[in-house]
């Protein structure tokens, strides 16, 4: 059996799947975020809960939201200090007594993604979450790229470049992200990115959902939006494919239920990709929520 764990701020999940990824058990609890030892306890329990209810010792993933340094066996994250630059990785495999393997979350989801029976036949898949932030994963014949220092896939800190900049202007002020860098991608193509954009040109605050729902009614103004939006959105993901030319893009997040995305993206995405290459297929996520632990779950698969 594979065991994928989902990390995150509020809440830690365990699934189980069985060699043909069918979910065969799962559970939530509360994260621990303060407290390491019971942090470490919560993922001692659900393991052990799984193996006496499933009677087998399944192979453990683990999906967080941070970097994982591979070398040392240590983790950033600041959703749960508790494990913020503790060796968890090294930790986690000497309580449950079996391997673990610890990966970013947004590259389990890409990795979920990529094994799913629609997309296996894909060489490369590029998976972009496009929520609360931008994030992403790279996997190559159903492995994650990882990277040296565990930051592939960190595709949102990107910078603004001068293509996308000309199309933004100074109508939207370069703001300082998460990370500490003024001008990434991510505060232009995330949920709030999205909005922020739209506040920015129009002088009016309003949701995602709002902004697409007037967009579907036809609104003019929120056409120019979304015209402006796309654009962006193919300057950013043409410097990508120039880099790594996967063969599909997974798009996750609340975003990717706009379904203008996949109808309009690819037409957009011509007229910024190198030379002649050919679009990727774009795909909306089919795991959703769901993802993470089963992403996690399958790190292990080709072992």
């Amino acid at each position: 059996m594979y065991y994928g764990f989902d990390m995150g701020g509020t809440k830690i999940e365990l699934a189980v799947f069985d060699k043909d990824l069918t979910q065969v058990w799962q559970k939530r609890v509360p994260t621990p975020k303060n407290d390491y030892q019971a942090l470490l306890n919560v993922f001692k329990e659900l393991t052990l809960e799984a193996d006496i209810e499933l009677g087998c010792k399944g192979k453990v993933g683990v999906g967080i939201p941070g970097i994982v340094n591979a070398k040392e066996g240590t983790v950033f994250t600041t959703n749960v200090p508790a494990a913020k630059y503790k060796p968890m990785v090294h930790d986690l495999a000497h309580i449950l007594n079996r391997p673990v393997k610890v990966e970013n979350d947004a590259n389990c989801f890409a990795l979920s993604e990529a094994w799913d029976p629609e997309f296996r036949h894909h060489p490369s898949v590029l998976g972009l979450i496009l929520g609360t932030g931008v994030g992403g994963g790279f996997v190559i014949d159903g492995k994650v790229l990882s990277g040296k220092n565990g930051i592939a896939g960190e595709i949102g800190h990107m910078n603004l470049n001068v293509e996308a900049d000309n199309v933004i202007g100074e109508t939207m002020p370069k703001i300082i992200c998460g990370c500490g860098k003024k001008a990434c991608f991510e505060t232009y193509l995330s949920g709030r990115g999205f909005e922020r954009m739209y506040k920015a040109f129009n002088h009016t605050p309003k949701r995602a959902v709002d902004i697409v729902e007037q967009y579907y009614a036809g609104d003019k103004k929120t056409e120019k939006h979304v015209d402006r939006y796309m654009k962006v959105l193919a300057i950013y993901l043409s410097n990508i494919l120039t880099v790594l030319d996967p063969h599909l893009i997974v798009v996750g997040g609340g975003l990717s239920q706009f379904n203008a995305l996949y109808d309009q993206l690819p037409e957009y995405l011509s007229h910024c990709v190198y030379g002649n290459a050919q679009i990727p297929a774009i795909e909306k996520a089919r795991h959703g929520d769901a993802g993470g632990a089963r992403g996690a779950a399958c790190l292990n698969l080709l072992d």
